[in-house]
């Protein structure tokens, strides 16, 4: 008798095991295709371990669910070559990434690329409400000219960021404490919201994407209008910290009798090396789609970057020290310097770093230029999807 009472629980309790294997199936599935931007079925039978029939079934599901799209290369010899699972480039995440003189915005598709991009320059530092605003404006404007099903927004914030909630703790350069940021744009956008810090989602983008990957212990430094982010990266996570605002390596002291910083304290690192110093000695503000263009190469340029080249190289020196990297990339403007300044950048970080650490420690500029930013914050909004194509 009892054996009859529990056959019906074990088949549920087995149907919802098999449920659970097949949704965890299609997250594996879904993040090769996207990563990869587009596999071929033997790919992934390959990358998973899954047999052939069980790759046919899963991409079928994802097929339905308008995440991916199967294309038939042309035969070309022997055989039936196997079909290329490509994922759809109408789906896509919201990036949104605010600073003091401008909101960038971007749509990221499935596969990482950015399809559609706009840059807003402002007089002075936005607000929550106009970032908010700005954002929703873009989306508004891209769903009009095509048909991209947003699945998410990621924010990317130069400033101290709670990320389970998306609210901004404290972003002094551009005066916000305490701002509920993630509430307003999730309420603005009508999608799921999440906010980081932009260091982080640099980092995030190079590790998946860029100059970081396959590496496992790195730290990432990016300069912007703002000043300098930090983000260290072990084992293919981002180190928190015990508050979750570990990395703020732009605070780290260059000179206890330098300039006042936007965070109260007197000479850290980015009031030493930073971009408003490179345009005085260039005589004028600089054309940031064109930086290295636009700053030139006079004789103030040049002692400019060797001063900046200097204070970064001790810089780098003390969180090699700290965190014992194996690769330090360097965006933004710091990716200008080291590709003018490289040989004195390295040369003074094996002196001022603790020996032996910076032996085998490499230094590179990123390679997703200015997109890391942008990509890792739809890296944050393609989290959810990721993990559950089909939605809960």
């Amino acid at each position: 008798m009892a054996s009859r009472v529990n056959r019906p629980r074990a088949a549920e309790a087995l149907g919802t095991r098999n449920e659970a294997t097949r949704r965890h199936n299609l997250s594996s599935l879904l993040t090769l295709v996207h990563r990869a931007d587009g596999l071929s079925r033997a790919d992934l039978t390959r990358a998973t371990g899954l047999n052939r029939s069980t790759i046919g079934a899963l991409v079928g599901d994802l097929v339905d669910a308008g995440l991916v799209t199967e294309e038939h290369p042309e035969t070309t010899g022997v055989g039936r070559p196997s079909p290329v699972v490509q994922p759809r480039r109408d789906v896509v995440a919201l990036a949104v990434y605010p600073d003091v003189d401008a909101v960038s915005l971007a749509l990221v598709a499935l596969g990482h690329r950015i399809v559609a991009r706009e840059r807003i320059e402002l007089p002075e530092s936005p607000s929550p409400a106009m970032v908010a605003d700005l954002a929703a404006d873009a989306v508004a404007g891209w769903v009009e000219e095509g048909s991209p099903r947003v699945v998410g927004a990621g924010v990317a914030v130069p400033g101290l960021v709670r990320a389970e909630d998306g609210l901004v703790v404290r972003a002094p350069h551009l005066e916000w404490n305490d701002e509920p940021l993630g509430e307003e744009l999730a309420e603005a956008l009508d999608v799921p919201v999440d906010v980081d810090n932009d260091a982080n989602a640099g980092l995030i983008a190079e590790s998946l994407y860029g100059a970081g990957q396959g590496v496992s212990h790195l730290i990432y430094l990016n300069g912007s209008t703002s000043g300098i982010g930090g983000a260290v990266g072990v084992t293919g996570s981002v180190l928190r910290g015990a508050d979750g605002f570990a990395g703020e390596l732009g605070h780290i002291l260059a000179d206890p009798d330098g300039l006042a910083c936007h965070c109260g304290r007197q000479g850290c690192l980015e009031t030493e090396v930073n971009l408003q110093r490179l345009e005085a000695a260039a005589g004028g503000a600089l054309d940031h789609s064109r930086l290295e263009e636009s700053l030139g190469s006079s004789e103030a340029v040049e002692d400019e970057l060797t001063r900046q080249a200097r204070v970064l190289a001790r810089g780098i020196a003390n969180v090699t020290s700290a965190f014992n990297p194996r690769t330090v990339i360097l965006g933004g403007f710091l990716g200008l310097i080291v590709d003018r300044r490289g040989d004195l950048i390295r040369e003074l970080v094996v002196r001022h770093t603790f020996a032996p650490l910076a032996d085998s420690l490499t230094l590179t500029r990123a390679a997703l230029v200015e997109d890391q930013v942008l990509i890792g914050a739809g890296e944050l909004a393609f989290r959810s999807l990721l993990a559950d194509p089909l939605g809960s």
